[in-house]
């Protein structure tokens, strides 16, 4: 699509013509009439002369380049993006001056203009016309997830990518680095958690050294063959992708073992993805603590900031000896900075309003991405875009899973999860719980909900309790059952086998009279005050009121809390995206 295709002159940059409509924060093709045009050979809506108005200006409110009411375009492939009318001014009562429209506030353009990580590849799928949107979708190159997957990300629920890193040398320029024939490992792997809401992001890294258990992995072969690929026991995380002929669904399947977390979609990229999109947007600012200078990787950088791109922002996410205790939680850290800074430019401006950078963004990422087959269209990779682009930047954590030096070595190399750590944090993510402090719109009905648990409680001797399987899981009514009254003091609970039906979350209904006994015993068993339901007292067989504890499908066990933590564990290693940090 180059200008001279359109009959311009030569000198006019093709993404110069495309120009921000701060109403609808998309991009429109606007060209300006000439003397002696061809006619345009991209696919497109025709553009009707100025309408005038009096003394031949154009007429307040018309949109110069809107087609003539009822005119066709026979050279169209598919439909243009239709363009919002703007409604003209009604004059005022008695003939005065017309109301002015209200401006848009600065905030809500800004809200408009700004995407999440991905859109910004991904608008212009709408607006390019149908062969650009074809040269993107070209560009795509997508596997299939194997059932590891849920499907595919839905709006009404949280968004759960794994983007991972790959230390294959594909690509141009990346034999240099060494292990030219490797298939490739899981380099650096993150979960991405998108809350269901869209208030907040956890960014969770996944030590490449960690020590793990791969699943069994059934594969869709590059011949459409199906096999599945044996698992692994205490093996290095990063063998859960090209090792043995390993797809990023067995990464998938790896990390839903590890977490708990049922995976959305995958994106991988290799060296390539960091060097392009890096320069695509300008260079990225780093900063550094103290002076850099890693053979290895071949980072050379003095103390203090630097903008970075291309080979030397590889560099910088690649180098790890010269950085903290030299090892890969160190450039972890190092990796999470890079990401956090490329994200703010991503989100910026200067970023967003310059259409030549979003199409070398566009053709950056599309290039450099591979992705599971569900979102392997750029209008499917356009709606994730949209979704993820609700995100504020100030509530996305960086965040490492917890782990700790593996016992089993004398001189550690590797690294264990670490339990009391890591669960709590895993919990958090599966609950959809923010690691920050985020202002929802029920703020009022959670401080409402929260009250329950708070004021007098009842001894565990006075609580009185009927217990129903909800759950789903063989003999969950009996073990807790059991538990409250051995280890709990929980005397007066009676179990009484299944609930009509499986239900999701565990519920405690009581009576206005009872609410000091629910209090104790969601105290006891970690319950959290959304599972408190105030409503009417039952009678026992005994004909003595009665609360009602119905077991669901959070249930994990007797002495389980089922409440998530509400804040992060104490130590692990995490880091605010809208905040710079020095690399020491």
């Amino acid at each position: 699509m180059d200008a001279q295709g359109r009959g311009r002159a030569e000198n006019i940059d093709p993404a110069d013509q495309w120009v921000l409509n701060p109403d609808t924060g998309d991009y429109e093709l606007r060209l300006s009439p000439s003397a002696g045009q061809g006619q345009s050979t991209v696919p497109g809506p025709r553009r009707a002369a100025p309408r005038q108005g009096g003394r031949g200006r154009p007429t307040p409110g018309r949109d110069r380049e809107r087609p003539r009411q009822g005119e066709r375009d026979e050279r169209r492939e598919v439909p243009g993006q239709r363009r919002r009318r703007v409604k003209e001014p009604e004059p005022a009562a008695g003939g005065g001056r017309r109301k002015q429209r209200p401006k848009k506030s600065k905030g809500k353009k800004v809200l408009v203009w700004t995407g999440g990580s991905l859109a910004f590849l991904l608008v212009t799928g709408c607006v390019g016309g149908y062969l650009y949107y074809q040269h993107l979708n070209d560009n795509i190159t997508s596997i299939n997830d194997d059932g590891a997957g849920t499907g595919g990300f839905s709006k009404d629920r949280a968004i759960n990518i794994l983007v991972v890193g790959t230390d294959k040398r594909s690509g141009s320029g990346n034999k240099g680095y060494g292990d030219e024939g490797s298939l490739g490992h899981a380099d650096t792997t993150i979960l991405l958690h998108v809350s269901k809401d869209r208030t907040n992001a956890t960014a969770l890294s996944i030590p490449r050294d960690m020590i793990t258990d791969i699943p069994d992995c059934p594969t869709t072969m590059k011949d459409g063959s199906k096999k599945t690929i044996p698992g692994s026991t205490n093996v290095r995380f990063n063998e859960s992708l090209g090792q043995n002929e390993r797809t990023p669904s067995c990464t998938m399947r790896t990390v839903t073992k590890i977490t708990g977390i049922k995976l959305d979609h995958f994106m991988v990229a290799d060296f390539n993805a960091v060097k392009t999109l890096s320069s695509a947007v300008g260079g990225v600012e780093v900063c550094l603590a103290k002076d850099i200078d890693d053979p290895k990787s071949h980072l050379k950088l003095s103390k203090g900031t630097h903008t970075i791109e291309g080979e030397k922002a590889l560099a910088f996410v690649r180098t790890r000896h010269t950085v903290g205790n030299g090892g890969d939680l160190s450039r972890i850290a190092l990796q999470q900075q890079f990401l956090s800074a490329l994200m703010r430019k991503l989100k910026s401006s200067d970023t967003l309003t310059n259409p030549t950078k979003m199409f070398s963004l566009a053709e950056a990422g599309t290039k450099a991405l591979t992705v599971d087959s569900t979102i392997g269209d750029i209008m499917k990779l356009r709606d994730l875009g949209m979704e993820l682009g609700k995100l504020d930047m100030k509530n996305l954590s960086f965040a490492t899973l917890p782990v700790k030096d593996n016992p089993a070595e004398k001189t550690p190399i590797t690294v264990v999860p670490d339990p009391p750590k890591a669960d709590p944090l895993f919990a958090m993510l599966r609950a959809d719980q923010s690691l920050t402090e985020v202002k929802k719109k029920q703020k009022r009905e959670k401080a409402a909900v929260a009250a329950r648990l708070k004021g007098p409680k009842a001894d565990a001797s006075e609580v009185r309790v009927d217990i129903y399987n909800g759950s789903g899981k063989t003999g969950a009514a009996q073990t807790t059952l059991t538990w409250l009254q051995n280890n709990e003091g929980v005397l007066k609970s009676t179990q009484l086998g299944n609930a009509p039906s499986v239900i999701k979350k565990t519920t405690l209904e009581y009576g206005p009279a009872q609410a000091d006994q629910a209090r104790r015993l969601a105290d006891i068993m970690g319950l959290p005050a959304s599972a408190l339901k105030p409503g009417k007292s039952e009678k026992n067989a005994q004909g003595l009121p009665a609360m009602k504890l119905t077991l669901g499908g959070d249930f994990k066990g007797a002495g389980v809390p089922i409440a998530p933590p509400k804040k992060a564990p104490e130590g692990i290693q995490k880091v605010e995206a809208d905040k710079t940090v020095c690399a020491k």
